[in-house]
């Protein structure tokens, strides 16, 4: 942390790492609130967005007329950080209170709303012992922060947010998100999801599938989990198996581009002909996607070459 009286910014700076020194997101706090009047890029950056909400907040230190006023979070970012900013009195004479800025991964950890956040608004640094401060406004999160914030250095790493993608990283975040325990089934379902996902990238299939088993065993019918249960199964030779895992996330998700392209894949040996139904409705649900780019021209020779020659 950077107190406001040692920062360019004269607000409180503070950086927040994860276990592998990965800067994980920044959080500015401005106790007297940042008069946005000289700022007129952000200002405008602001007027174009749609507040994520708006609420009232008592600011003890504010340097403005009124202490007690309607405030709102804006929030914005790239393909890979969220920005936001908590903005009171916006209409009349906007000012920045706080700021953050964090890979995707953290947002939910790093949101100004969030109650230990608010808290540092509520400290002027100039209370005597014993004097009450009002409990701060804002969310507070009902899973363990360690299981969140270990959820978000797997995803970190097992999407390359930071650097290269490594699922040593990720199996081992999973896995201790795991051990200190969500309470929300959802969470559960995910992490365990999210943990075979990381086992698989390192190649230890038998792993992965008992792992995403047990995401399933607690929320059944979901179809990503079971197109990655039917990619798992194919590693391990398993072929019917992973027939019928693609054709449940089919039968889930008609719309499904890659479990079409995953089904056709693994009968068109068997099935050339159901093979190239699959591949045609892959590439109608796939037209327009620059991600799937590679994968589309890939699809269009195997179609050409399925088809039968009058």
């Amino acid at each position: 942390m950077v107190p406001a009286d040692q920062s360019p910014l004269h607000g409180d700076e503070s950086y927040f790492f994860d276990e592998d020194g990965t800067l994980a997101g920044a959080l500015y706090t401005f106790r007297s609130g940042l008069d946005l009047k000289p700022y007129p890029t952000l200002r405008y950056t602001l007027s174009q967005l749609r507040p994520v909400m708006e609420f009232y907040l008592h600011v003890p230190g504010l340097s403005t007329e009124s202490s007690f006023d309607s405030s709102a979070l804006y929030e914005t970012g790239d393909e890979k950080t969220t920005t936001q900013y908590l903005v009171i009195g916006f209409r009349e004479r906007p000012t920045l209170l706080q700021a953050s800025v964090t890979t995707d991964p953290y947002v939910r950890l790093f949101s100004p709303y969030r109650r230990e956040f608010l808290a540092r608004l509520k400290s002027t640094g100039t209370q005597k012992e014993g004097q009450r401060i009002d409990p701060p406004q804002g969310s507070e999160d009902k899973e363990p922060f360690a299981s969140l914030q270990q959820f978000a250095r797997g995803q970190t790493a097992q999407l390359s947010y930071c650097g290269p993608q490594d699922y040593r990283i990720a199996a081992d975040a999973y896995q201790k998100a795991i051990s200190s325990g969500f309470t929300n089934k959802v969470w559960q379902a995910e992490v365990h999801h999210k943990y075979g996902q990381a086992l698989f990238g390192l190649g230890q299939y038998e792993q992965a599938k008992s792992e995403i088993l047990q995401s399933l065993a607690i929320r059944p019918n979901t179809p990503d989990t079971l197109n990655n249960l039917g990619s798992t199964y194919l590693k391990l030779g398993d072929k019917a198996a992973a027939q019928a895992a693609f054709e449940k996330a089919i039968i889930l998700r008609p719309n499904y581009a890659i479990a079409r392209f995953n089904l056709a894949e693994t009968v068109e040996p068997a099935n050339p002909k159901r093979a190239l139904t699959e591949y045609e409705t892959y590439l109608a649900l796939a037209e327009g996607i620059p991600e799937e780019a590679d994968r589309i021209a890939l699809v269009q020779q195997r179609v050409k070459k399925l088809k039968p020659r009058n």
